[in-house]
């Protein structure tokens, strides 16, 4: 229930802000894609979809702005996904955004344990998954 507050709360800020047109789903594209490009195929395995979906969900993207397709530096086939300026400012309002509601937390529950609550939650998460953080999404 608190990561569903996290982005509803996310996506009613994004809205209100002009940005009516993401999609929960976008995240796990503009995080893959942050730090350099990434595949439908890459993607599909992230989301625990099908390549089809992971590639219907670049083009949406696409089409909207916040990504762009190249062609690949080894493989001519591959078509690596990666940010666009306004993906870039995307993802930096979705940053501002999450430190807002963080910070709308930590006036609840004080800073300390808020920091506390993120240690705790990522150790859960690491004793779980043999001491790693595991990927966003499982690859069943």
């Amino acid at each position: 229930m608190a990561y569903r507050l996290l982005v509803d709360g996310l996506h009613e800020r994004l809205a209100a802000s002009g940005w009516t047109d993401v999609r929960p789903a976008f995240g796990f594209v503009l995080l893959a894609a942050r730090d350099g490009g990434t595949t439908s195929t890459e993607l599909a395995v992230l989301m625990g979809t099908t390549k089809q979906a992971a590639s219907k969900l670049v083009d949406t993207m696409a089409a909207a702005g916040y990504v762009a397709r190249s062609v690949g530096e080894d493989d001519g086939r591959q078509r690596p996904v990666h940010l666009t300026e306004r993906g870039i400012e995307l993802l930096a309002v979705v940053e501002d955004i999450y430190a807002e509601l963080e910070a709308e937390w930590a006036e609840v529950i004080g800073v300390r344990s808020l920091e506390r609550l993120r240690r705790d939650v990522v150790r859960v998460v690491r004793e779980s998954n043999g001491g790693e953080l595991p990927p966003v999404r499982p690859t069943w």
